[in-house]
């Protein structure tokens, strides 16, 4: 897979994708504006603003943007890896851990003493700060893998495990237990994360708050604004809000 050349800062229009490749270095990616949907192959990765996605030397992976996205980038040697992850993960970037980012993408000809403290105080703030839970897991069954699908298509469909099994031609005990096994959560779960990924990338497309609820499968207006201010801390209002802010 060609190494896709590393610019610091990268604009992207609605539904605009740069297509797989892998670098040989380790990226920490974090959009200013927008919603950035990484893929890789175990799985896809949702990143709005205020967050930050690490993503280690060699893994191949894709973007997408959801609304007018701008991220910045920062890269370090294989060696440093101050998280010692293996595969991209989101994480919660503080305002501190923000600004430097935004002072290295900047003025990336900054003198290299002046650079190199900048660097070092990302890396302090990336060892203390959280990885959050904004992977969707990417199955490996066939038969699993063409369940998600379907979700993936209308993520407001609302059959049980049973009645999904029966479309794909596996029992609900059998894809329960692939689901546990090869994503690490539930089917419920799983599904819960899909809704709130589309949700996500929706809001930044600009639709309305109930249009989102209904189109991801929310029983309610007010079912969904809890879901998220649960999952994100805010609601999909203010999220928006923030957005186009």
């Amino acid at each position: 897979m060609p190494k896709r050349e590393i610019r610091h800062i990268i604009g992207l229009t609605h539904r605009e994708r740069i297509d797989w490749h892998y670098h040989s270095v380790h990226q920490l990616i974090s959009p200013t504006h927008g919603v950035l949907q990484v893929s890789t192959p175990l799985g896809v990765w949702a990143v709005p603003p205020q967050r930050a996605v690490w993503i280690p030397a060699g893994v191949e992976h894709a973007h997408r943007a959801h609304g007018a996205t701008q991220l910045r980038s920062l890269v370090f040697q294989p060696a440093v890896n101050p998280l010692r992850l293996d595969r991209p993960t989101v994480l919660h970037a503080d305002p501190l851990l923000r600004a430097v980012i935004v002072a290295l993408t900047d003025e990336p000809d900054l003198p290299v003493r002046q650079r190199r403290n900048l660097q070092r105080v990302a890396l302090d703030r990336l060892r203390t700060v959280p990885e959050l839970p904004l992977c969707l897991p990417a199955p490996a069954d066939d038969r699993l893998r063409a369940l998600t699908e379907l979700l993936h298509a209308d993520p407001a469909d609302d059959r049980t495990l049973a009645e999904l099994g029966r479309a794909v031609g596996a029992g609900e005990r059998t894809l329960s237990r692939l689901f546990r096994e090869q994503t690490g959560m539930t089917f419920p779960q799983w599904r819960g994360q899909l809704r709130l990924q589309n949700a996500l990338t929706a809001l930044a497309a600009g639709t309305a708050v109930t249009a989102v609820a209904a189109g991801c499968g929310y029983r309610s207006p007010s079912a969904f604004i809890e879901a998220f201010r649960e999952a994100y801390g805010t609601t999909p209002g203010r999220y928006q809000s923030e957005l186009s802010g």
